[in-house]
């Protein structure tokens, strides 16, 4: 066996034997190439799983200069949106052979942010993919491609947040106060736009904006704030994340404000616990898988679907107006 003390590693040639394919083919899915049937593609990973086989990614780059390896840059990685779009590119990137090694960096500093790619430039990655990029994140100037996991331009973000205030103002909403995100970052000033372009061409008015800094203690802090304003006539609040919508939903309730009877809550993400707030959560679904895969297949060059259009998950947290 490839693990037993002396025993002589596996080599491409057994890879190859193994998944009865050539030498060739399996340098091929190894590297990534397009063209290769699912089905070859899986046997081979399936051979090398099963025999242990490691790629030497430090022989490699002597001779291509390429690691096999998309680096992330990545902030709060607490927070379920970037930890889920972390797990999505990993798997995307395995589809194409690759792994990925991951800088973590909390800071809007242009200068901790460029230390983290620059790390990561150090350790020969192939590309630079930027979870929960902020205002400040550069992207250019390196010598590898860099991109944000959802785009530069927001385009999916601003429509997942233009899809919500299409649906209150189908139900009648006239008024909503927006709980944004911190307006530091690309996500929130996408969102932040979508309401905004989508309540104009609507007819509605955002009375307040109130910022969150996307956690739900964030969300419980701004409920005097929503308070005051839904006693002036708002109907609705559109939060732009799940978790905030959390909070605020709980800072209501020790008021004695009733969700949706009082005033209505919508999240963003539709995390995995949205189903199970009380009230359930309506809230917004992106494609984040789609986004990893785009993502990933753009700072390597290659070709990948767009992902798919989002979501809305209409629950129990929006009613009519009274």
């Amino acid at each position: 066996m490839s693990g037993e003390v002396g025993a002589k590693r596996s080599g491409v040639r057994e890879v190859a034997a193994a998944a009865g394919v050539s030498t060739q083919t399996v340098s091929r899915v190894l590297n990534g190439y397009p063209g290769i049937r699912a089905a070859t593609r899986e046997r081979v990973l399936d051979a090398v799983a099963a025999l242990d086989y490691r790629v030497n990614n430090a022989a490699r780059a002597l001779g291509t200069s390429l690691t096999r390896t998309v680096g992330v840059v990545a902030s709060d990685a607490v927070l379920h949106g970037p930890s889920a779009g972390i797990a999505a590119l990993e798997r995307a990137a395995r589809t194409r052979g690759r792994w990925i090694t991951t800088a973590y960096t909390d800071s809007d500093d242009p200068a901790d942010i460029d230390a983290a790619v620059r790390h990561l430039l150090d350790q020969g990655v192939d590309g630079i993919v930027l979870v929960a990029a902020h205002g400040a994140t550069p992207l250019e100037g390196y010598d590898v491609p860099i991109v944000p996991l959802y785009g530069e331009s927001g385009i999916r973000q601003r429509d997942a947040a233009a899809l919500v205030v299409d649906h209150l103002a189908d139900l009648g909403h006239r008024r909503i106060v927006e709980l944004a995100g911190p307006s530091d970052w690309r996500e929130a000033l996408a969102r932040t736009a979508g309401v905004a372009d989508a309540a104009a061409r609507r007819g509605l008015e955002v009375v307040d904006r109130v910022e969150g800094d996307w956690s739900a203690a964030s969300g419980s802090a701004v409920a005097d704030a929503v308070a005051a304003r839904v006693a002036e006539g708002a109907t609705v609040v559109a939060a732009a994340n799940d978790q905030m919508a959390l909070g605020l939903i709980a800072g209501l309730a020790a008021r004695g404000m009733r969700v949706p009877a009082d005033v209505s809550v919508t999240g963003f993400d539709d995390n995995p616990d949205a189903a199970f707030y009380t009230p359930a959560l309506t809230t917004v679904r992106l494609d984040v898988e789609g986004e990893a895969e785009y993502a990933v297949a753009a700072v390597l060059g290659d070709a990948a679907p767009a992902p798919a259009a989002p979501v809305l998950v209409a629950r129990d947290s929006v009613t009519a107006p009274r």
